[in-house]
């Protein structure tokens, strides 16, 4: 569904009516103007919320008629309002959507996380043994002299945040998928940031983004007490922050996995 309504040429006509609305009926309308335009121009909202799309631009265009009479300032307040809530209604109905179609996504990606881990139990003790190491493989862990090691990097985060993007999901999903296969081990979650920024900050998101993560494999069923979560800030860097790029490599979460007896290396 494309826009049919001008916004900009409705702008300039806003302009050209002081005689006809008061100053506080104009604004409204310029508002509700502003507030349709930057629905209309998503074509998400517009594919979800078509019915309140219309209504919003119809309402739209009965406060700019009657923008155009001499004593119908309430008349213009009315049905600016009107065409804000149903912009507001379109935006909400759309966003509520998106999460159903992500949670379902999230769902499906269970679902067949819990048929893969009932096949991975029927096989013998020989091809698990292999398929465990194909799994070991496909978490794209490096080992370390602290042990196995995997990075998540800063792009799984929105931005200067600790709220997961959805691209992490599946990657999670991996990790979770070890431990529920190897029931003995745990992890310890480790937070990094670059050096930008206020220190106390840092070691703050730091440690946020790492709890996040723990927090999401505890609601696929990990036990907390395979857990552990910790940040380091600014500290341990992995490339100089002197680039973007090095900064970018400092911005990280590692996954330290222990020993098939569960045993981890000390924390840092």
């Amino acid at each position: 569904m494309k826009p049919v309504y001008l916004i900009p040429a409705l702008l300039v006509a806003l302009g050209a009516l002081p005689g006809c609305a008061t100053l506080e009926s104009q604004q409204q309308l310029e508002d509700a103007a502003m507030t349709f335009q930057s629905i209309s121009e998503v074509p998400q909202i517009l594919q979800d919320a078509p019915k309140d799309v219309m209504r919003a631009g119809e309402s739209l265009e009965r406060a700019k008629r009657f923008a155009g009479y001499w004593g119908s300032a309430e008349d213009v307040i009315h049905y600016a309002y009107l065409s804000k809530r149903y912009s507001e209604i379109a935006r909400q109905h759309s966003e509520q959507l998106q999460n159903q179609r992500r949670a379902t996504q999230l769902s499906m990606e269970l679902e067949r996380l819990r048929q893969a881990v009932q096949e991975a139990r029927m096989l013998d003790m020989q091809h698990q043994g292999r398929w465990l190491e194909d799994q070991m493989v496909s978490l794209a862990a490096a080992e370390t002299d602290r042990g196995l090691v995997m990075t998540l990097g800063d792009v799984l985060f929105r931005a200067a945040s600790a709220e997961l993007g959805a691209s992490a999901n599946r990657t999670l999903l991996k990790v979770v998928h070890f431990l529920q296969l190897n029931p003995k081990r745990r992890v310890r979650i480790e937070g990094y940031t670059d050096n930008r920024g206020d220190a106390a900050e840092n070691l703050a998101l730091s440690k946020a983004r790492a709890q996040t993560v723990g927090d999401f494999m505890q609601s696929l069923g990990i036990d907390a007490g395979r857990i552990e979560v910790v940040g380091y800030g600014e500290q341990y860097r992995v490339a100089e922050n002197a680039s973007a790029r090095g900064r970018a490599q400092n911005r990280r979460v590692e996954i330290l996995f222990s020993d098939e007896q569960g045993r981890l290396s000390s924390p840092r």
